[in-house]
């Protein structure tokens, strides 16, 4: 089943929570393990959403949104790895 344009703008919205985790600097009850844990993970689901694609697995699902806080953040977590 296709997703719906509310579908596509919520899991868009949702990656600024990836944004912003990946922009939270170490937290002393963190390892260095767990932050880089923690860094990865977002990266990685922010790369995934990118790629999401439409039923037909060629066309993306993504329209008109603006990747530049995402794309940044991709940058920023995979310095910090």
């Amino acid at each position: 089943m296709e997703r719906s344009a509310d579908d596509v703008a919520l899991i868009f919205q949702l990656a600024g929570d990836s944004v912003t985790e990946i922009g939270i600097a170490k937290t002393s009850s963190e390892t260095t393990d767990e932050y880089k844990d923690r860094i990865g993970r977002n990266v990685e689901h922010l790369e995934t959403i990118k790629a999401y694609k439409k039923e037909d697995k060629t066309t993306s699902i993504w329209t008109s949104e603006d990747f530049t806080a995402i794309d940044k953040a991709i940058t920023d977590g995979k310095a910090k790895l």
